[in-house]
């Protein structure tokens, strides 16, 4: 998004870049920010003490605004006719932010952080009053210690969602297993958004099953009948630990997944826990999105799906280029396929 796009766009683009801690930031143009309307609307969005009730990292939101300020200033090239200058209210808000002692860069890897993905496709009124968007608390720079990738949030996620948003048919009204649901996006996304009857957000770390309450709660839906964390380990049978039967015998209509085929030896475990899906539950949609970083990685779960009896629909939805998207922010390469997995005796059930 260049100099093409309105002064509008550019500043919400900013505003919402930063609040998802992109780097590198993309700045409005110089144009823009030199105008007292822009400065004032940054510093009331983002700035302003209060203004964030989730705010960025302390260094983070230093570099940012020393960065901001610097921009504004080069971008005055005729002082005697942009009276108005910097903001002083910029001004006071970085030397206030310069103030606060800041931790060792180890220190901050090493701590979770507020990170907000506003959903483009959704924009417009909400009850809330605010763009639609989901606030989650991630580990954003290290693994865990034992290698759990399911503490931050990954680009499957985000091409799956705005999928979805585009076709909220497929979620509105039904009941949906997100598996794998590491950080919640997904499932908070159905439930708050996209208006699924019930949400099981599944996982099999301990870890992220244990951390996603508190995400439920930044977004509203802590203690809510709509949504459900639950511990589903992929190639075990499907029996739950106080119930006779798995999830209740409560029906499943839709299984999302997003990033969960990156380690091949997971593949088997995983077609196990479909199979086992769609024995319970013949009529179910699975929806599976991955990040293609090693070509014969995805080729090996595409055969282990067909392998144990299931057709591979791939579904075109392209990736928005990084340039044009307006959140969530996320690479427009490697490519992100999706795929419909629909098991061999309903399609040829369908056919006939």
């Amino acid at each position: 998004m260049g100099s093409s796009a309105a002064p509008s766009a550019q500043l919400t683009r900013f505003y919402r870049q930063y609040l998802q801690l992109e780097r590198p930031l993309r700045f409005p143009d110089d144009s823009v920010l030199r105008e007292d309307h822009a400065q004032t609307f940054l510093y009331e969005k983002l700035f302003r003490p209060g203004a964030v009730s989730h705010p960025p990292p302390l260094r983070y939101q230093v570099k940012a605004l020393k960065e901001l300020v610097s921009r504004i200033e080069n971008s005055i090239d005729d002082w005697e006719a942009f009276e108005q200058g910097i903001s002083e209210d910029l001004v006071t808000a970085l030397a206030e932010l310069l103030s606060v002692p800041l931790p060792s860069e180890l220190i901050a890897a090493q701590q979770k952080c507020y990170v907000t993905y506003h959903q483009s496709l959704l924009d417009g009124p909400s009850p809330s009053g605010q763009d639609p968007r989901i606030t989650l608390l991630e580990s954003r720079f290290l693994l865990s210690a034992a290698g759990t990738t399911g503490l931050r949030t990954w680009e499957a996620s985000f091409h799956l969602g705005q999928y979805l948003c585009a076709k909220p048919d497929i979620i509105r009204g039904r009941r949906i297993l997100d598996l794998g649901a590491g950080t919640g996006y997904l499932s908070i996304l159905c439930a708050k958004y996209l208006g699924a009857e019930h949400v099981v957000a599944s996982d099999g770390s301990d870890d992220v099953i244990n951390h996603l309450p508190e995400n439920l709660f930044l977004n509203g839906l802590e203690g809510s009948d709509r949504i459900l964390p639950m511990d589903l380990k992929w190639g075990h049978a499907l029996l739950g630990t106080e119930e006779s039967e798995w999830n209740g015998g409560r029906a499943i209509d839709v299984v999302i997944g997003a990033d969960v085929t990156y380690d091949s030896r997971l593949h088997a475990p995983l077609a196990g826990t479909l199979q086992g899906l769609s024995d319970l539950h013949p009529n179910v949609e699975i929806i599976i999105a991955a990040t293609e970083r090693n070509e014969k990685t995805f080729e090996s779960f595409l055969d282990t799906c067909q392998r144990v009896g299931y057709e591979v629909d791939h579904i075109d939805f392209p990736t928005v280029d990084a340039e044009e998207q307006m959140g969530p922010f996320y690479a427009d390469w490697p490519p992100v396929h999706l795929c419909r997995l629909v098991r061999r005796t309903l399609h040829a059930e369908a056919a006939t």
